[in-house]
């Protein structure tokens, strides 16, 4: 693939995504439009393509995607997380046990570092995860394929959750791709331009997601301007999404990663379900649906999840609150847990 010029990787990228995400999309796959260019990205990345997609655009994509999620988010939202604040609590507890536990497990039985397991196991946001990652001394390659590994896997298992669960009806509503441009898409592009910059600018942890979803949500309920997030530019957003996760996944880190490939892929599927037991018992407490349970404990990237879940009937309030809950609660964790596995999961093996 290293061999084929940029016009023409970019070439094929396009092409086969447009492709591969139409007959994801036609077949009702949740995030098919997200799916489909992040597996056409891991093929060409693996493959030695060399393009890639500037950090700007992932941040703009991301910020359209907080504009979207601000259409779902109101101040009632955080009603039942107060009212049920014993079991949010144990349910955010219960996750950074579950991923402490996958951390030390894969540093005790790797040649990993631990700052790099502990990490990697984080399921926070992934983009975060690594950008504090190399401040800890981890392997920022390792931790970056970790983290966008699990997303891979969490993305893929979450639609095709929602597929079998809620068959066609997981992507039944009739979209319109280009709608009459309102005043409200005019505030969309200032909130985004705004919300990616500031992002940035103040180093929040998944800021340019986060300040657009809360200036949106600010704009949406006091009806100052109501946000309008036509479906072709979120189109391009979750584009662009799959493919900076997918062209990650290039030759050299992969053959980095070999060697601990299998204890990675154990921990993966170990914490996918944990997070997927702590979804039941919160359908057994709470007033909430099996998907919706899932997609808020599911220990995926804040921005793949959101994708899902605008892909389907879910209460999306309650997934972005209790994931972003849990971004900032492993944000602030995430130093002594990893102080803590780099001192003791090598104890007794070395």
């Amino acid at each position: 693939m290293d061999a084929f010029s940029l016009r023409t990787q970019w070439t094929l990228l396009l092409l086969i995504s447009v492709l591969l995400g139409a007959v994801l999309h036609y077949f009702h796959v949740p995030a098919a439009l997200l799916l489909g260019p992040m597996i056409v990205g891991v093929v060409m990345g693996l493959s030695g393509a060399t393009l890639r997609i500037d950090k700007r655009f992932f941040l703009l994509a991301q910020a359209v995607l907080g504009c979207m999620i601000a259409q779902s988010l109101s101040p009632s939202i955080l009603t039942p997380l107060i009212q049920e604040w014993p079991i949010v609590l144990a349910v955010l507890l219960l996750t950074l046990a579950a991923s402490g536990l996958s951390g030390f497990l894969l540093v005790r039985f790797s040649h990993l570092p631990g700052p790099t397991g502990a990490w990697g196991s984080s399921p926070g946001g992934a983009s975060a995860m690594v950008a504090m990652a190399g401040d800890f001394g981890a392997d920022v390659r390792l931790v970056a394929f970790m983290q966008y590994l699990r997303v891979l896997f969490v993305a893929s298992a979450a639609a095709l959750v929602a597929r079998i669960g809620l068959g066609d009806e997981a992507h039944s509503v009739s979209l319109l791709w280009f709608p009459a441009l309102s005043y409200g898409f005019a505030m969309t592009l200032v909130v985004v331009l705004a919300g990616a910059w500031l992002g940035t600018r103040l180093r929040i942890p998944s800021g340019a997601l986060l300040l657009p979803a809360l200036a949106g949500a600010v704009l949406n309920s006091s009806e100052i301007a109501v946000l309008q997030v036509p479906e072709w530019l979120l189109a391009v957003a979750y584009a662009l999404i799959g493919w900076s996760v997918g062209l990650r996944f290039t030759r050299p880190i992969f053959l980095l990663a070999l060697r601990t490939l299998p204890q990675m892929l154990a921990s993966i599927f170990g914490l996918m379900l944990l997070c997927g037991g702590l979804a039941w018992i919160l359908t057994r407490m709470l007033d909430i649906d099996l998907m919706t349970a899932y997609l808020a404990t599911s220990p995926g990237g804040l921005d793949t999840v959101a994708i899902i879940a605008a892909g389907t009937q879910v209460n999306m309030a309650f997934v972005m609150a209790m994931q972003t809950l849990r971004l900032f609660t492993i944000l602030l964790t995430g130093p002594a847990l990893a102080r803590f596995i780099s001192r003791y999961a090598r104890t007794g093996t070395e």
